[in-house]
């Protein structure tokens, strides 16, 4: 269906988006054996796209938040 490249260039709602259309395919049933696996495969990449954008967006609020610490000069669990 889609290559590596296609996925890398997917934004998250892009990519959340399309998923949401794949299981409300594989869910409507109607589909053969071979169209349910690749929809169930395209899934998994989505799913996999999805979750690198969430955590590559966590990595980047925990590291605004340990500068914010930084800058006020403490650790939080000493106040």
């Amino acid at each position: 269906m889609s290559s590596r490249t296609d996925e890398a260039a997917l934004s998250y709602e892009q990519a959340r988006d399309e998923l949401i259309e794949t299981v409300r395919r594989l869910e409507a049933g109607g589909t053969s054996l071979e169209e349910s696996l690749a929809l169930w495969e395209r899934g998994e990449e989505l799913a996999r796209v999805c979750r690198r954008w969430l955590e590559g967006a966590r990595a980047r609020l925990d590291a605004a938040l340990a500068e914010e610490e930084e800058e006020a000069g403490g650790d939080p669990e000493e106040e």
